[in-house]
């Protein structure tokens, strides 16, 4: 039971600052460094410390032996795992993230004013689904052959997998953010009174869900094993 109550609070705290991270890298290249939102320099620094950011989060999921940001992550795990195991995922673990990115962004919100409305859907809401279980399930595949070919390489394995994330993000984010994370969408979708749209669920949460299930799916059949491993 300790270390269902310590991965509860992991999962709250890293969902809490994953929105943080985002905000405050913007603050940094947009209003410190003053950028642009198109000059070259300006995005190289923001993918570098997107990157760095992304190594912390996996460092911080290392240490707390499990924490995570990311629902996906959880139920990449949990669709193959035992039953009991699938409860806990889905009633507690993935709740205890979407409620600390709820409070990250509300904290946000009174922090910093205007300082935007996360995630904005450009599309009509068969493309924007299409659009992110695409990339859902690129990562969870990608983050599924790293986690069995790469499982010894710490570095290696970020490494490719940050490299990925952010390839994937920038190829959606125009369209729908490019988000793959539904708690992280949810915090500030809550904020702005967005959460229980037709839009957002079936968006941000049931294309994505899907896409990590046929995933997972999809990888166990091609490499011929029972996948019980998650990403980060």
């Amino acid at each position: 039971m300790a270390g269902g109550w310590r991965l509860l609070a992991a999962d709250f705290a890293m969902s809490f600052m994953w929105v943080w991270s985002s905000v405050l890298n913007k603050i940094l290249v947009h209003r410190i460094l003053g950028y642009g939102a198109h000059d070259l320099d300006g995005q190289i620094v923001s993918y570098s410390l997107a990157i760095l950011n992304m190594f912390f989060f996996a460092l911080m999921a290392k240490a707390t032996k499990g924490g995570a940001y990311n629902p996906l992550s959880l139920l990449s795990a949990a669709f193959t795992g035992d039953f009991s195991n699938f409860l806990f995922t889905l009633g507690a673990r993935v709740p205890a993230q979407v409620v600390g990115a709820i409070y990250g962004v509300r904290l946000i919100l009174s922090t910093f004013h205007g300082i935007g409305r996360g995630p904005v859907l450009n599309v009509d809401v068969a493309k924007g689904a299409l659009t992110e279980g695409l990339l859902t399930f690129c990562i969870v595949f990608i983050s599924l052959g790293l986690a069995r070919k790469a499982k010894d390489s710490f570095f290696m394995k970020t490494w490719i997998s940050s490299l990925s994330k952010l390839s994937l993000h920038t190829l959606g984010a125009d369209l729908t953010g490019g988000c793959m994370n539904p708690a992280s969408v949810m915090g500030w979708a809550f904020a702005n009174g967005e959460h229980i749209t037709k839009e957002h669920l079936v968006v941000y949460w049931l294309a994505p869900v899907q896409a990590t299930c046929a995933a997972v799916w999809i990888f166990s059949i091609l490499a011929g094993v029972k996948t019980t491993r998650r990403y980060q």
